[in-house]
């Protein structure tokens, strides 16, 4: 297979159309009525937009894809929706060959649809994808007539230079062509506005792009969230600085209008909390943002008046609320939740006399990417395709499970199962090591029972484990003080994790209570830190196993990048691999762990 890039070949875009989809959805509105007087752009009896003022353009939405081509299994492939008399009611949602059919369908009767997206299109991917360096994705997302998205900080863990690589094209540095045709990148720009390559302080990607169409113009602007490298490993963010959100945003806001652009969209990978984790949740009552929280409030407040309209990700989260900007307008800010379980479609209409959004006819909805409408057949090619090539990896036989081992709540099953995994893959390189801690963020989906394919129900296969752990970590020991291993416990609910706290996941023998009760470093009870039965003793020294992006003090950890004693081992997955082998067995399956090693105080 040829491994020599080829020149890009783009292929024609075609002028797409809005329709408003069906459904049930969560909505915010900023009024809808325009002046009578205005000149509204009218319809004819063919369907035939005429000249007028003003001119309704489709925004279709979506983020946090990570390259979840197939519908995803377990909770992280269904949504909840609100019913009319409060109970909730869950509806299975994801897979490409859905989202595509549920944005085509909603793009028709309409002449002016633009598609844009707010990061981690890629990374931590499922096998289909992730073993063949997101290629699949980016073809999908082609096929998707993806007009534009940000990058998130996803689309570094692998480095600035395999970004452009999926940019741009070209094969692969070391794994090379994977089929008889070289890659051909992304159809659509990535954006990386406040993304500096350190030594000539430019952006290493377009900041922004201009979308036109019969004098209709608007701006995009992209931009990943600053903490970007304190989330991604050091070698991924080598060489490049990250600037602060909303002074990126608004430096380039200025440069578009200059430019005469005076409609403009922030692409912001950074996100927030909505109340509620239903999908069609009211995040404006009783006023506007009144029901969402998290850092992306902050952002929204601050960035200027000139953006129109703010596309979010990150926190993987539904929710299409109003947030005043600066001069205490409404604006309207969305998120559609990720891996493709819903589209956000946000109606901006176009005021051609101003060449700007008449905000207060902006509207916007979140949509349930269902699986009841016809899949479709381009997509169902491309992962058949991939699939074939995958499988004679992916479909091995692991392990064997008696039931659903699930990645959610604040100690998981599947945490446990990770860290005692790596705790015994740690006995083996030392003999001395006596714990592990796992990052809940590296935990990326549930090991299912049902069978996903032709293995059998209860067998974990090789493909379902790389989607549980897809950053190819190595598992590290290093040697720690009993009193910074306090303080590691501590750094969950304090410093960048004050706000929101992640909580490591432990291994089988260290428990303690978090008290959710209290404030700050109060909520990890000291005196309740024990290790097989005995308190932690400040001045001894406990080896600890964690994966490399821990060991270097990732996730707001910095004490995990002061251990000594280094030690570094294969693969986090193989470390998985070889305990399920270990531990399980068709006729003995393991069961899923009871969660019971940290006692939560609510």
């Amino acid at each position: 297979m040829s491994a020599t890039p080829h020149a890009r070949r783009r292929r024609p875009r075609t002028n797409r159309i809005l329709a408003v989809a069906a459904g049930l959805a969560t909505v915010g509105t900023l009024a809808a009525v325009l002046p009578a007087a205005a000149g509204a752009a009218t319809t004819s009896e063919h369907g035939d937009a005429k000249s007028g003022r003003y001119q309704d353009v489709q925004l279709l939405s979506f983020n946090d894809l990570h390259g979840n081509l197939e519908a995803p299994a377990g909770s992280s492939g269904r949504v909840t929706e609100k019913q009319a008399d409060g109970t909730t009611k869950t509806i299975d949602a994801g897979g490409v060959e859905y989202l595509a059919t549920h944005l085509r369908k909603a793009r028709e009767g309409q002449k002016y649809s633009v598609t844009a997206a707010a990061g981690d299109m890629v990374g931590a991917s499922p096998l289909l994808s992730g073993l063949f360096h997101d290629e699949p994705t980016i073809e999908a997302l082609n096929k998707l007539d993806l007009d534009v998205t940000g990058v998130g900080n996803h689309e570094f863990d692998e480095g600035a230079k395999e970004l452009a690589r999926l940019q741009n094209g070209g094969c692969h540095p070391t794994a090379g062509c994977y089929t008889d045709k070289s890659f051909e990148g992304a159809d659509f720009p990535y954006l990386a506005a406040n993304v500096l390559d350190e030594k000539s302080g430019k952006p290493i990607l377009k900041p922004y792009t201009v979308w036109k169409k019969n004098g209709v113009k608007i701006g995009f602007i992209g931009v990943t969230l600053e903490d970007t490298p304190g989330i991604v490993s050091a070698e991924g963010v080598k060489g490049l600085k990250f600037k602060d959100e909303v002074e990126t945003i608004n430096k380039y806001a200025k440069e578009l209008e200059r430019q005469g652009v005076k409609s403009i969209v922030a692409l912001v990978h950074e996100g927030g909390l909505p109340a509620s984790t239903d999908y069609n949740y009211n995040c404006d009552s009783p006023g506007a943002g009144d029901g969402i929280s998290g850092p992306i409030v902050d952002i929204a407040k601050n960035v200027t008046p000139k953006v129109d309209a703010l596309v979010t990700g990150h926190t993987h989260q539904a929710y299409a609320c109003t947030i005043n900007d600066p001069a205490g307008n409404p604006r309207m800010v969305t998120s559609a939740s990720s891996f493709g379980r819903l589209y956000t479609d946000t109606t901006l209409t176009y005021d051609r006399a101003t060449g700007d959004i008449a905000r207060t006819a902006v509207k916007s909805a979140n949509h349930v990417v269902t699986r009841d409408v016809p899949k479709a057949p381009d997509m169902t090619k491309l992962i058949d395709k991939w699939n074939a090539l995958a499988a004679p990896i992916g479909n091995r036989a692991i392990g064997y499970i008696s039931g659903d081992i699930n990645n959610t709540g604040t100690e998981s099953p599947m945490g446990d199962l990770i860290a005692d995994a790596q705790f015994a893959y740690g006995k083996e390189l030392d003999p001395e090591t006596d714990l592990a801690l796992m990052n809940p963020g590296g935990i990326r989906a549930p090991l299912t029972y049902a069978a996903k394919g032709a293995e059998g129900d209860g067998v974990v296969t090789y493909a379902e484990g790389f989607t549980v752990q897809p950053f190819a970590n190595t598992v590290n020991l290093q040697d720690f003080t009993g009193a910074q291993l306090i303080q590691v416990l501590k750094e969950q609910v304090s410093g960048s994790n004050a706000a929101v706290p992640k909580v490591l996941q432990v291994s089988s023998g260290l428990t303690y209570t978090l008290d959710l009760t209290k404030s700050g470093v109060d909520r990890v009870v000291t005196d309740s830190i024990k290790l097989n039965g005995a308190a932690i003793d400040p001045a001894a020294t406990y080896r600890v196993a964690t994966n490399s992006f821990l060991a270097g003090g990732g996730d707001g950890f910095p004490t995990l990048g002061q251990g000594t004693n280094d030690l570094v081992g294969e693969d986090d997955l193989v470390a998985l691999e070889k305990y399920l082998l270990a531990n399980s067995s068709a006729a003995n399956p393991i069961a899923p762990p009871k969660a019971d090693r940290i006692t939560v105080v609510s």
